[in-house]
This record gives C-alpha cells, sequence and structure tokens, in this order.
C-alpha cells in the first residue's frame, strides 16, 4: 500500500447522495433493490439508506444545495463522501493539489470537509468508518418509521462511470489523477452502429473502486451526449453494485420496477465458447440477459444493466470471479443494445 501514490489516504467510498424532484419514486427503487431505509440526519430531511457496504442518502431538503442540484439536473448524484484516514488534512491536500474547495455553508448541506468535483457535484471527506464509529451512528437519528426489507445481495459499489463533454475526458482523468493519485488501467475506443465512445478507466489508488469516464464521438446523438443534454451537464452516469452472486440477486429483484436492457439472443449463441468456465447456470443467465466476459482462463465476469431509472442514470450489476475487467468483450452487445433503446425512444 505504501508503494502507492495515494496523496489523501484514500480508502474507498462511504456514501453516494441523491437529489431529486421525486422522493417517492427514488424510495420504491431503492427498497426494490434491497436498501433499508433506516435514520434520517439529525435537524434535516436527508433519509439514509443501508444495503451491507452501500450506503446511500437521499436529500428531501428545500433549499440548499442538493435542492438546487436538483432543480438544475433532475434527479441527480449530488455528493459523494469518501473516506480517508485524516478528513481535515485529505482536505488540505486535496486543495494544494488545484482542487476547488466547497467552503460556503450555503453550499454544503453536511458538516464534513468537501471539495467540487465531477459537473460541480461534491466530494465529502470521510474519517468515521470502520474501527473510528460511523457518521450513521454519531450524525443520523433512527427514524419513527423505519422500512427494513431483506436485502439482494448487493455488497458495496465497485465502480462509478463520470460522462464528460467532448475534448474535456484528459481534463477529468487529470483531475482525479492529480487530486486524488489515480491511476489509467484501460483506454477504450468503441464504435456502434450509428454512434461511437472512447473511455477511460481509472482505478483509486486504495485499489477499492474505480472510475470509467467516458465522452462521445462524432454525432451528438451518441448516448455520451444525450445523457449530457438531459442531465444538463457532466456527472455519474451510472453506479456498479458488486454481488457474489448475480444469478440470486435477479431472482430477487422486481423486473417492474428495474427494468435491465435487451441483448440480442444470437449473444447467447457464442459466448459460451468463448467463456466456457462459466460455473453458474446458462439457462439462468440468458434468462436474465447476463453479459459475460473474460479477461483469462478460468476467470470472469457477470454484468447487466437496469435502463435509465433516475433521468438518464442507470444502475449496473456485476459479479466478479477473479477478474478485474470492465466486460470489454461486452462492450460491443452493450452500446448496440443501448442504441436499439434510443431507437425505441426516437433518438436516432
Amino acid at each position: 500500500m505504501s508503494e502507492v501514490n495515494n496523496p489523501l489516504g484514500l480508502v474507498g467510498i462511504e456514501f453516494t447522495e441523491y437529489a431529486t424532484p421525486d422522493a417517492d419514486y427514488m424510495d420504491k427503487v431503492f427498497t426494490d433493490f434491497g436498501f433499508s431505509k433506516l435514520k434520517k440526519f439529525k435537524g434535516k430531511d436527508i433519509v439514509y439508506y443501508n444495503q451491507n457496504d452501500i450506503h446511500f442518502l437521499l436529500n428531501n431538503e428545500r433549499d440548499g444545495f442538493s435542492a438546487q442540484f436538483a432543480k438544475d439536473h433532475g434527479p441527480a448524484i449530488c455528493s459523494m463522501g469518501w473516506r480517508v484516514e485524516n478528513a481535515q488534512k485529505a482536505f488540505e491536500a486535496a486543495v494544494e493539489r488545484g482542487a476547488k474547495p466547497a467552503t460556503d455553508s450555503a453550499n454544503k448541506d453536511l458538516p464534513y470537509p468537501a471539495i467540487y468535483g465531477i459537473g460541480d457535484s461534491l466530494i465529502y471527506f470521510i474519517e468515521q468508518f470502520g474501527e473510528k464509529g460511523s457518521i450513521y451512528a454519531q450524525d443520523f437519528e433512527d427514524l419513527a418509521e423505519q422500512n427494513v426489507v431483506d436485502d439482494k445481495g448487493f455488497i458495496r459499489i465497485d465502480h462509478l462511470t463520470n460522462n464528460v463533454y467532448k475534448g474535456t475526458m484528459e481534463k477529468w482523468a487529470n483531475f482525479y489523477k492529480d487530486v486524488f493519485g489515480f491511476t489509467e488501467v484501460r483506454y477504450f475506443d468503441i464504435k456502434g452502429q450509428k454512434t461511437a465512445l472512447i473511455s477511460y478507466a481509472l482505478k483509486s489508488p486504495c485499489g477499492t473502486f474505480s472510475i470509467p469516464i467516458n465522452e462521445g464521438k462524432g454525432n451528438d446523438n451518441n448516448q455520451i451526449d444525450e445523457y449530457l443534454g438531459e442531465y444538463n451537464g457532466p456527472g455519474v452516469q451510472h453506479l456498479a453494485f458488486l454481488t457474489d452472486d448475480l444469478v440470486s440477486s435477479l431472482d430477487k429483484l422486481d423486473k417492474s420496477t428495474i427494468a435491465t436492457l435487451d441483448i440480442i439472443p444470437e449473444y447467447y449463441d457464442t459466448i459460451f465458447d468463448r467463456v466456457p468456465w462459466v460455473a453458474e447456470d446458462k439457462e439462468k443467465i440468458r434468462e436474465h440477459q447476463i453479459l459475460v466476459d473474460s479477461q483469462s482462463e478460468n476467470c470472469y465476469l457477470l454484468q447487466i444493466f437496469s435502463k435509465n431509472l433516475f433521468g438518464p442514470i442507470f444502475i449496473e450489476m456485476i459479479q466478479r470471479v477473479d477478474d478485474g475487467g470492465f466486460g470489454e468483450g461486452n462492450f460491443q452487445a452493450l452500446f448496440e443494445s443501448i442504441e436499439r433503446d434510443q431507437e425505441r425512444r426516437g433518438v436516432l
């Protein structure tokens, strides 16, 4: 660990905060994904949901940073909390390394040190986690009416993907590299039938999560530019939930709320020739329309993508069996399935 350039002492993701004009819908989606609704921030209408090591905040405040963010973007991921060894030190180091501080209390709904991240969202620095206690124990109180539901096997956030304007990918990659010490692990150039995109994947210095960054190529109807238009700026396009048993997680999901992308049936004609060592039930994989990929022999990953859930934001669900990739072998099938979805919606 000491070998790694980790100037802020980053150790993972603590929470993701959502802002939305429609809290009831967001609540239903979280519940259907297996998140229990447990607490609220003391003195504020910021509700805490939890499943294993995934922590969500739903900010229903009518004024302040999050409320303005929802006005500007519609349903959005307005902030994240990142775990660090020392919050104040991390904040100071980030600003020294070029990050813009969020010091004005009007621009923050939570009392933790923060900087501006992608699309003027916030990144809070959180030092209370694990053995050091928890912000949910200290700064939140139990809801009078909790909604405890069975979890669906989602363990933690594996990666979160940013969409940015053409020509700014380098700028955002440098933000994560220069401020936090992320390293570039992959570069992709993907072409669909009608549109194209390029993508960098960056790995956090603590190795616990990744941030791929996408920008569109060519015409403005590509899926990245469609997102930027609807979201009104760059931001988080999707989060990926890690599970140890994707088939079981999908068996438990309500598909009426969480619809997934349609994959062409021909995909399954060859995929098990390419990745024959998959241990899961192949019929179930086909039935759920799960994508399969492998970086090398006897390792593989399973992944599936929801359709857009919160404005243009969607959720990926992923299971890794000794495979650290991003499903590169599926990019073509996935890209084309999103194009088909765009065609159905009249965008292409």
